[in-house]
């Protein structure tokens, strides 16, 4: 029994051009964040400029992943471009944690011995921020693909980041207090470790072709199972392409005396009761008790 879901949900040209839009703008406003960061000597600034770095690396890589969503798969990717993602994922988790490294080193001495930043400054770049990340995220509200409402969400978390900054901006030009910028900077940069660890383990484990619903294998399991036909079932794999799309294998052993007839009704009530978990891809293969399974030699 093998089926395939060929279809694929590509966003279209519209959605490209919105994260488009925003890729360009995350971009160029992140090249102004490191350049106003050092300039303001804000540390805090520094830190959302390592955040928008990487929202400008996840925006960049959907836009990639939007186009290669249209390509068909081939002989070279036979199961199409989606694992992409988690490549883009390994990458961007990366280059967060190195940013994020080197943003707490710059800013935990700077807890003993505060250096007071340009508070003009980081009032004009926060309102810019507010500003950049407001229009970035109106222009993915539009779209309804999973990857524009992703974006949309860390648009709209990033509009929070640089609400504190014109926050403590404020109290900066009223209160002599720089020790506010070093604490802000690492409540951003542990904030954004927290997120990153989390997401490269799960990243990593996917790479790995861990399982990635343990919950659901049971629940594929006990469905394949629970046939009359079925006496015993291995080689049961379910991993994922992208964290999101899923494949499922599995070896279903059946008595002697199944009759051609009892197989087709157990591959279409198989077919009907799987389908609740959206495989994008599935491979059973139909073996009898007295039959040697060709895989064998393998581990499973």
């Amino acid at each position: 029994m093998h089926s395939h879901d060929h279809s694929h949900h590509a966003s279209g040209d519209n959605a490209s051009k919105r994260i488009g839009w925003a890729f360009f703008l995350n971009v160029a406003f992140t090249i102004i964040e490191f350049i106003g960061g050092w300039l303001t000597n804000s540390t805090a600034i520094m830190a959302d400029a390592v955040h928008d770095l990487g929202d400008s690396l996840s925006i960049g890589t959907a836009w990639i992943l939007n186009k290669l969503g249209d390509k068909e798969a081939n002989n070279t990717f036979s199961y199409g471009y989606k694992r992409f993602s988690l490549l883009g994922a390994l990458i961007n988790g990366l280059v967060l944690t190195v940013g994020s490294v080197w943003i707490l080193f710059e800013a935990i001495p700077r807890l003993t011995e505060p250096q007071m930043p340009n508070a003009e400054g980081m009032l004009l770049l926060s309102i810019f921020g507010m500003a950049v990340n407001g229009f970035a995220a109106y222009k993915l509200s539009d779209g309804d693909s999973l990857n524009e409402r992703v974006l949309n969400w860390h648009l709209l978390e990033d509009m929070l980041g640089w609400v504190a900054v014109f926050i403590v901006s404020i109290v900066l030009m009223f209160k002599p207090w720089p020790i506010l910028d070093p604490i802000l900077s690492i409540g951003f940069t542990l904030f954004i470790l927290f997120n990153v660890v989390r997401n490269l383990k799960e990243t990593l484990l996917l790479f790995l072709q861990a399982t990635p619903d343990r919950e659901q294998v049971e629940k594929v399991r006990s469905v394949l199972l629970s046939k009359s036909e079925v006496d015993a079932l291995h080689h049961f794999h379910i991993w994922s392409l992208d964290g999101e799309q899923n494949v499922m294998t599995a070896h279903l052993v059946l008595p002697n005396g199944v009759t051609v007839l009892q197989m087709q009704t157990l591959k279409r009530q198989l077919q009907e009761e799987l389908a609740v978990f959206e495989f994008v891809h599935t491979t059973i293969e139909l073996e009898f008790a007295d039959e040697q399974c060709r895989d064998d030699n393998t581990d499973a």
